[in-house]
Parts: structure tokens; C-alpha cells; sequence
């Protein structure tokens, strides 16, 4: 495969996968960002956990949607997170979800 046959598909997914997330986004809670990935969820749970002059956090997450391309599955019933960085939660406005 050539470089941008490889970069046609992974753009492909990419706009499936918003998609997807546009269609899902309803069903959902909370929108929660790491360093790593993006989750959609209904219940998030967050422990700030200190490590000497450092903080780490854990996360529980329930009934959660993980943006992904590349997973099988998205749609995961617990999720457990550790992460280094900051966390971002937000709940999300049923006002939000309203199509113009």
C-alpha cells in the first residue's frame, strides 16, 4: 500500500469514528479526557492518589464509550484509568446535544 492509501483509510476511520460519537454522545454523562484517550461515560469516579511531591489519578469509569479507531469494541461497561496528567471532566448539557 502506498502512504496515502494507508492515510485515505485512517482518515476514514476517523470520520466514522466521529460519527459514531455524534450518534452515541446522547446516551451519555460525562465527556472525560487524559493524556491518552477520550471517553464518554455515565458514572466517573476520580481519586487524586499523591506520590511524594507528585499527584497521580485514578479513574473508575461505568457504562463508558472510548474513542478509539482502532478498538473492536468501544462501548465498555468499567473502565479503570490511571493517569499522570491532568483529567478533564465534564458533565454534558442536554441543551448541548440539541441539533441547529
Amino acid at each position: 500500500m502506498m502512504s496515502q492509501d494507508i492515510e485515505g483509510y485512517e482518515n476514514n476511520l476517523e470520520l466514522d469514528l466521529f460519527r459514531e460519537y455524534r450518534d452515541v454522545m446522547h446516551l451519555f454523562t460525562y465527556v472525560v479526557e487524559t493524556e491518552r484517550r477520550f471517553y464518554l461515560c455515565n458514572q466517573v469516579d476520580v481519586q487524586v492518589k499523591p506520590v511524594g511531591n507528585d499527584v497521580f489519578f485514578e479513574l473508575r469509569l461505568t457504562d463508558a464509550w472510548v474513542w478509539d479507531i482502532y478498538r473492536t469494541s468501544r462501548f465498555v461497561k468499567n473502565v479503570h484509568v490511571l493517569s499522570f496528567k491532568d483529567v478533564n471532566i465534564e458533565e454534558i448539557a442536554k441543551s448541548d446535544l440539541e441539533l441547529p
